[in-house]
């Protein structure tokens, strides 16, 4: 029965990405908002949480304009949460359509080194959307992602956010030091996601927005063994109704590289904590205001 239960769920999302790649991507985009519209303004779900994130970030912004930034973020969760289910269906046609892509030289740049490239993502917009279209441009990329304790829901989840041909790393699993090291010897590319909250042993004490917070150090640490470029990627819907995806220039981090390792690693965590502060300070409405970004970290 379980095994019934299961596929008859696969084929549901299945279908559900079918047919929302044969919509009109506003449509579908606005369907999908109507599942902010119940978590925000109906359910509340989280409401206070992203109200109050909000009033750490913007302390200046009046109560009216946190609650249409986080309102705006979302609807976005909401359209990007349907949008997902499209992902094995996407290509070249959906992609010259429905994308635009700049900065691609600076990442062809960093390449060219032939030590792999670090990607250092903001989590900006739609991020699995984001690093399908970096595979479907013809790029190795493997994005370090935590995976779920249930089996058939991360085999469900993991297997529509393969569908472009995306790899994973566990986080902390005993051979990501390995897969990494691997990935890069292969001139592959390595997403890291630094904006949600790690505490010890696997975070260093950082500020962001001004309040203290911790932040997962594994991308400094890799840094100072591979001196890889760090190339910072992030994507964000455009008033064309067209999601872009956007390379940086390769952060330059031997400032803040000194004979002292444990600095060295505070300090470039720090920069990369800063870096993904003045994207977020750029788009608000596309981050996710959603999650505890600044517990007490001990």
């Amino acid at each position: 029965m379980k095994v019934f239960l299961i596929s008859l769920m696969n084929l549901f999302f299945d279908l559900l990405g079918f047919v929302a790649y044969h919509l009109p991507r506003k449509l579908v985009r606005n369907l999908g908002a109507c599942l902010g519209v119940l978590w925000f303004d109906i359910l509340r779900f989280r409401r206070k949480i992203v109200l109050n994130n909000l009033s750490l970030a913007f302390p200046h912004w009046s109560e009216k304009q946190k609650t249409e930034v986080g309102r705006k973020s979302v609807y976005q969760l909401g359209s990007q949460f349907l949008e997902f289910f499209m992902i094995p269906y996407l290509n070249e046609k959906w992609m010259q359509k429905n994308a635009v892509i700049t900065g691609e030289e600076h990442l062809k740049k960093a390449l060219e080194k032939n030590k792999g490239v670090f990607l250092l993502s903001m989590h900006i917009g739609h991020g699995d959307i984001g690093v399908s279209l970096i595979s479907m441009r013809g790029y190795s990329v493997y994005l370090i992602s935590k995976f779920f304790k249930t089996k058939w829901f991360n085999d469900l989840w993991f297997r529509i956010r393969k569908g472009q041909g995306v790899q994973f790393i566990e986080p902390h699993g005993q051979q990501t030091p390995f897969a990494i090291l691997k990935a890069m010897k292969s001139n592959s590319c390595v997403v890291f996601v630094l904006d949600q909250f790690m505490g010890k042993p696997f975070g260093v004490e950082t500020e962001f927005f001004g309040h203290k917070t911790g932040t997962a150090y594994g991308l400094a640490l890799f840094y100072l063994k591979l001196k890889a470029p760090v190339v910072p990627v992030y994507t964000y819907e455009g008033d064309d109704g067209r999601v872009h995806l956007v390379f940086e220039q390769a952060l330059d981090l031997d400032p803040f590289i000194s004979e002292d390792k444990d600095r060295s690693i505070a300090q470039m965590t720090q920069h990369f904590t800063d870096q993904i502060e003045k994207y977020v300070r750029k788009y608000p409405e596309q981050w996710m205001w959603v999650h505890r970004r600044w517990k007490s970290f001990d």
